[in-house]
């Protein structure tokens, strides 16, 4: 699906988030999250220099690194993504394909962002206090070898 061109930006409240086979069944799982965070893209840079060259500094590529990805939801009482890091630290690391679909005002795709051999690395649950009346929110955090946007070149 190559990104959908405007010339007006899309909102950043309409995703839906998909993470392929970790449900009992084997089937997608689409997250219904209040927040994604992370979504960056980093090529490293290694400085070089040589005797023979004035006083400078070549760059050249390094490695790409990508941050995790936090999700965020209220709780609402699914364990899929609880058992999905059950199973990780018990040493049964599924990595898998996690997708961010950007939806317009019609909740149709535009949009993609796909994470590569993802997997959770951290939860967070909700902070508790009688005193207040916010929602629970619970976070998942995902590690992935790599980003890649739909319809890329």
């Amino acid at each position: 699906m190559p990104p959908v061109f405007r010339n007006d930006p899309y909102l950043a409240c309409n995703f839906e988030v998909v993470v392929n086979g970790i449900s009992d069944d084997g089937a997608a799982v689409k997250g219904s999250f209040s927040e994604v965070t992370g979504l960056d893209a980093e090529l490293t840079v290694i400085e070089y220099r040589t005797g023979s060259e004035p006083n400078r500094v070549r760059k050249l590529p390094g490695l790409r690194k990508f941050s995790n990805i936090t999700l965020k939801r209220g709780v609402i009482g699914d364990l899929t993504f609880w058992n999905w890091l059950v199973s990780a630290m018990q040493g049964n690391v599924q990595r898998t394909t996690v997708s961010i679909i950007l939806l317009d005002e019609n909740r149709n795709p535009v949009m993609r962002w796909v994470l590569i051999r993802a997997w959770p690395c951290k939860w967070t649950g909700p902070a508790l206090n009688a005193k207040n009346n916010e929602i629970a929110i619970e976070s998942l955090e995902l590690c992935h070898e790599g980003l890649e946007v739909d319809g890329q070149a």
